[in-house]
């Protein structure tokens, strides 16, 4: 196994927004292509983070792909990508970006990373965030870059990353993995949720917001949520939770029981627990929890109320419940938040 140097482990910076990278100019985002590259995972970071935007329409990145060596990589479509760069955008980006390769075969058998990839990935900078996708995790686990720390991958590939890596904390039932400087997602379209929820830890929700709506993706999607859900659509003539979702969106400062949603959905406990798993991928209590919590979040970004009325308006009842969820969920307190993304004096 190629070994690069060993980076430390966050405690409670695990999910506190990034510090900007420096006065004046866009945060540098380096994208490595390798060979075999599929190319909607490669295109997802320079689409998502391109479409990020301040609020005077600033760009907040600066997105460079490149390669290895420098040289031109065949993709899985059957083209070839051109990188802009080589291996030195590596060692001056602020965030490392791995998409998935399909060209490299031996990384599932745990075998070493091959001599250029090693050296590239040896280059960049102690301190720099690393991004994967979907197999791209295979790239930082062959580095050694995630042995003793929780990652994921694409679902079907977990038995065998276990085999190759097992120094690894897989949890393969996740839509991606934030451990502070290193994060890692499932495949394809959770490339894009763990973008967004990059966005949204630099610069808040309502940045993130903004790019998801020129993507014409939906802004948030909660890292735990399951990876693969056996019955994501249901039959034609079975009633759905869709629309008690969006009622319950709209009553969220409300206290909502689970026999009212059921109620509501006309199903019974039950019923109702389950379908509603099978669609979303988690109980309603962890759904409602999670939607209220994002909801809090952009109530502390966005207005200059108490903490004890963001609390109220997302339904969380009392200042002290909510500084409990947010500790638990994104590991600072309300106020260190709001700090975070509303400097003192820009409060609107």
């Amino acid at each position: 196994m190629s070994e690069t140097r060993p980076r430390p482990h966050p405690d409670e910076t695990r999910s506190e927004p990034r510090p900007e990278a420096g006065a004046g100019r866009p945060h540098r985002v380096a994208v490595l292509a390798l060979p075999g590259v599929p190319p909607f995972e490669l295109g997802i970071p320079s689409r998502v983070f391109g479409s990020a935007e301040g609020p005077d329409g600033q760009p907040l990145y600066e997105v460079t792909v490149c390669t290895a060596d420098g040289a031109s990589v065949l993709s899985d479509a059957g083209f070839t990508v051109q990188p802009a760069a080589g291996p030195e955008a590596l060692a001056a980006a602020d965030t490392v970006i791995v998409p998935p390769t399909h060209a490299m075969p031996e990384l599932g058998r745990g075998g070493p990373l091959p001599p250029e990839v090693a050296a590239a990935i040896a280059g960049i900078r102690p301190g720099t965030r690393l991004v994967s996708i979907c197999t791209g995790s295979y790239v930082l686990a062959a580095a050694g870059l995630l042995d003793g720390r929780p990652a994921t991958t694409h679902w079907n590939l977990a038995q065998e990353f276990r085999r190759a890596y097992p120094r690894v904390r897989l949890d393969e039932d996740v839509l991606f993995v934030d451990d502070g400087d290193v994060l890692t997602s499932a495949g394809v379209a959770a490339g894009v949720d763990l973008c967004l929820h990059v966005i949204r830890r630099d610069h808040g929700a309502a940045a993130a917001n903004r790019a998801a709506r020129m993507c014409v993706v939906p802004p948030w999607r909660d890292g735990g949520q399951a990876q693969y859900i056996d019955r994501p659509v249901p039959e034609p003539t079975v009633a759905t939770t869709t629309a008690t979702r969006a009622w319950a969106l709209e009553r969220l400062d409300t206290p909502l029981t689970l026999a009212e949603l059921a109620d509501h959905a006309r199903m019974s406990l039950r019923t109702f627990t389950r379908r509603f798993r099978d669609e979303v991928g988690m109980t309603p209590v962890q759904w409602l929890t999670a939607q209220r919590l994002e909801l809090a979040r952009q109530l502390l970004e966005t207005t200059d109320l108490p903490v004890d009325l963001v609390a109220h308006r997302a339904g969380f009842g009392s200042a002290n419940s909510l500084r409990q969820h947010m500790r638990a969920g994104i590991g600072v307190s309300p106020i260190a938040y709001r700090r975070t993304f509303q400097p003192a004096g820009t409060a609107p």
